[in-house]
C-alpha cells in the first residue's frame, strides 16, 4: 500500500469521524492520558472508520492494543523502541514507523527495517518540548539519501504553506497536527492540505 503524503495526526477518534469524508487517506491517532478500556474504544472505533474510508490508521504507541484489534500500522518513538516487543509487533504483520531526530537514531531505526522513517522537527513546534531544534528542510534530502526508497516523513511545525518545500527536500509525506486541530476551520484547513499533497 503507498501511503498519501498528507499526513494528519489527531488525538481524539472525533477529528477522524469529521476528517476521513473530506479525502483523508492517511491519519495517526495519538491519545494520551487516557484510561486502557477508553483508548482500546477509540482504536477499534478508529479502525472500523479507516478500513471503511479506505485509509491507513497508525496507532501511536499502543503496540499491544494494535495487535490485539487487528489495526495495521503502528508509530513508535525512540523512547517507546526501549520497551516495545518488535518480534511481536512484525509477527502480527504490523507494519511498522519510527520517528527520528539525530544520526544514531536514524541508525537505530534503520536496523529495524521500518516501514516509514520520521524526521522531526522540521520546524519549531508547541506541540511538545524537545531536545532537538529545527532540523530544516536540507536535513530531510540528507536523511532521504540515507534511506532510499524507506518513505520519509517529515514532521513539526509543518504548514500548509511549508508543505511544498518540505516536500521539494524529497520528504515523501508530511505530517500535520497543530496546523489543523488550532485552526479556526479545520476543515477548510484540511482542504488546503489536501490540495498541495496529491
Amino acid at each position: 500500500m503507498t501511503l498519501h503524503s498528507f499526513y494528519p495526526i489527531f488525538d481524539n477518534v472525533s477529528w477522524l469521524r469529521r476528517m476521513l469524508p473530506l479525502g483523508v487517506r492517511l491519519a495517526q491517532l495519538r491519545i494520551k492520558d487516557l484510561p486502557e478500556d477508553a483508548v482500546r474504544a477509540q482504536l477499534a472505533e478508529a479502525r472500523d472508520l479507516c478500513r471503511a474510508h479506505e485509509a491507513a490508521l497508525v496507532v501511536n504507541d499502543y503496540w499491544q492494543l494494535a495487535i490485539e484489534l487487528g489495526c495495521d500500522w503502528l508509530h513508535l518513538g525512540q523512547e517507546d523502541l526501549d520497551t516495545a516487543d518488535i518480534k511481536a509487533i512484525r509477527a502480527a504483520g504490523l507494519k511498522l514507523g519510527i520517528s527520528t531526530h539525530d544520526d544514531a537514531e536514524l541508525k537505530r531505526a534503520l536496523r529495524l527495517d521500518p516501514d516509514y522513517v520520521a524526521l522531526g522537527p522540521v520546524y519549531p513546534t508547541i506541540l511538545k518540548k524537545m531536545k532537538w531544534h529545527q532540523q530544516g528542510l536540507a536535513k530531510l534530502t540528507e536523511w532521504k539519501m540515507r534511506i532510499g526508497d524507506t518513505p520519509l516523513v517529515a514532521i513539526g511545525g509543518m504548514t500548509v504553506e511549508r508543505a511544498p518545500g518540505a516536500l521539494a527536500a524529497r520528504a515523501d509525506i508530511v505530517s500535520a497536527v497543530t496546523d489543523i486541530t488550532l485552526n479556526d476551520d479545520p476543515e477548510r484547513r484540511v482542504r488546503q492540505w489536501l490540495g498541495v499533497c496529491r
